[in-house]
């Protein structure tokens, strides 16, 4: 079971906590919305919940609540901008199905 980054992810959280000025990491999760029934969740943390779930790649710690895990086990994230747009994406392997819009997803 893990959760990764790529490169570019990494850099950007840690840009990111260097300007914050602190935090631990990242928090991934999901939540029950939108058609598809699933959307991701991503946040900024300073301290590590007794029930999450640590990974650590490049440097950065990701932190996932244990009943997200099952939903989001073996997801890359990454981060990529595209002309004015910039983002994480969510490399999920189990994602059967994703919304219209973009905002939601199945497994």
């Amino acid at each position: 079971m893990a959760v990764t980054l790529t490169e570019a992810a990494a850099r950007h959280v840690t840009r990111y906590l260097g300007k914050r000025g602190k935090g631990v990491g990242v928090r991934l999760g999901v939540k029950t919305t939108g058609c598809s029934g699933l959307a991701y969740k991503l946040e900024y943390v300073d301290d590590i919940a007794p029930e999450d779930v640590v990974f650590e790649t490049r440097g950065v710690k990701l932190l996932i609540d244990p009943k997200s895990l099952a939903y989001i086990d073996g997801t890359e994230l990454d981060f990529a901008r595209e002309g004015l747009n910039e983002g994480f994406r969510f490399n999920n392997p189990n994602e059967r199905d994703r919304c219209g819009c973009g905002e939601s997803f199945r497994v």
